[in-house]
């Protein structure tokens, strides 16, 4: 059972501390986005959570930790090999910790969405036992695998289809295969059309702020002051990658760049956006430059062996994915234009990704939904720690499934509570939040 600390930290003044490292004009929007209900807060309250995960007994037993292992962090992308994957996406609070903070918020995010969506309770915890059980009977599958076994696992989406069609209606079923076909249709050419028109006869992304803001109008200089900036920092980027894909890069050029706000935790960090023109006007290649910060576990599991938080995303993220994305790398700006040392990490802005509507979802297809998230997160601990010292910890009954799903229901309370006194502060003044962005 879940029960606040008597010395729990204040959440809205964590809130506030983590506002100070954040752009100090984008705060409002992340607030916003995470006042829309208890789970885009939940959402954006990582910090929260490891606060409170960070007083619970532990196992003992490390894994590189996801960090951040809510249900929304789960999807589909396109590997090099161009088959579509099931995998873990989002790796920003990546470092080593106990496996079971990754499984406690995780299932305690498909409570917190089940209350969203108006489920009972019964069936609340049939979706998070869906979760547990799944990552339970799966580590000891894992335990029995070989080492090569157990890397090369991985959900291909049509084969998890295929498995899953007997369990799913009709309409679920021509849901996710609508999710398949939309993922595939999200690529850099998609985004060349979405993103970007032409000025004066060359092509650029398109100004919209405060989501969308081209490099020079945001620090008002000219696009060729901002551009020889702009490919020296590149060239450090590159020397991360291996050398195949450093020369792929290569046969890019630098067109345009802009900050481009993402998500709802990552609001408030200095995202970008780089479009890059291959062998002509139609061969384009969208680059995500992603700020990294220390991970919100730092303060609780120790510094990460990595000074530059970038490679520690970067790091972790080969750790535990199947497969990566193709231009994933780091970089370091030792002197930002604030005057500020930066951490990056860098990938695809599109790559057949996808994701399911979670404010959509009926309560028999969030259940088979738990079940892969589930599956992904213990092959993603089974890849990185002791795969049999885990199974061995959670045995062969279900006191695991049933202590956890016992713990989500009331942290689901918690986040309820915190939603509130967040929603207080908001109205009070205290927190600025800008809506409908």
């Amino acid at each position: 059972m879940w029960e606040a600390s008597s010395v729990r930290p204040d959440p809205v003044g964590l809130l506030e501390q983590q506002a100070e490292t954040r752009v100090p004009e984008l705060v409002p929007i992340r607030h916003g986005r995470m006042l829309v209900s208890p789970f885009t807060f939940f959402r954006g309250a990582a910090l929260l959570m490891a606060a409170d995960l960070a007083s619970t007994p532990r196992s003992g037993i490390p894994v590189q930790l996801c960090g951040d292992a809510h249900l929304s962090n789960f999807g589909v992308f396109g590997t090099p090999e161009r088959k579509l994957v099931f995998d873990i996406n989002d790796f920003d609070e990546t470092l080593p910790g106990p496996w079971e903070w990754d499984a406690k918020r995780l299932a305690a995010s498909f409570v917190v969405a089940g209350r969203d969506r108006g489920f009972s309770a019964e069936q609340r915890r049939d979706v998070a036992l869906a979760c547990l059980s799944t990552y339970r009977t799966a580590m000891r599958e894992f335990a029995a695998m070989s080492n090569l076994e157990v890397w090369y696992a991985h959900l291909n989406v049509e084969q998890t289809l295929e498995e899953f069609r007997g369990e799913l209606t009709e309409k679920q079923v021509a849901n996710t295969e609508a999710t398949i076909a939309k993922a595939r249709t999200k690529d850099s050419m998609r985004a060349f059309d979405k993103l970007t028109h032409i000025v004066d006869g060359e092509r650029r992304i398109i100004s919209d702020p405060p989501l969308i803001v081209p490099f020079e109008e945001l620090f008002g200089i000219d696009w060729q002051e901002a551009e020889t900036e702009l490919r020296a920092l590149m060239r450090d980027y590159r020397s991360t990658l291996s050398t195949e894909r450093r020369w792929l890069l290569e046969q890019y050029n630098l067109a345009h760049f802009a900050r481009k706000v993402v998500g709802v935790g990552s609001v408030g960090t200095r995202a970008w956006i780089g479009l890059f023109l291959g062998r002509d006007d139609v061969d384009p290649l969208f680059l995500q430059v992603k700020e990294a910060q220390p991970s919100v576990l730092e303060p609780f599991l120790g510094r990460s062996e990595y000074s530059n938080s970038g490679q520690r995303v970067v790091a972790g993220q080969r750790l535990i994915q199947a497969a990566s994305d193709l231009f994933l790398g780091w970089q370091h700006v030792p002197k930002a234009r604030d005057g500020q040392r930066r951490d990056f990490y860098i990938r695809q802005l599109h790559d057949w990704k996808g994701s399911v509507e979670v404010e959509t979802m009926k309560q028999s297809g969030m259940v088979a939904y738990a079940r892969l998230c589930g599956w992904t997160l213990a092959r993603a601990h089974a890849r990185s720690g002791d795969r049999i010292a885990i199974a061995s910890y959670l045995g062969k009954g279900d006191v695991f499934d049933r202590a956890v799903a016992e713990f989500s229901e009331a942290y689901a309370d918690q986040n309820e509570h915190d939603y509130a006194r967040f929603t207080e502060a908001v109205s009070s003044g205290r927190l600025e939040a800008q809506t409908g962005l």
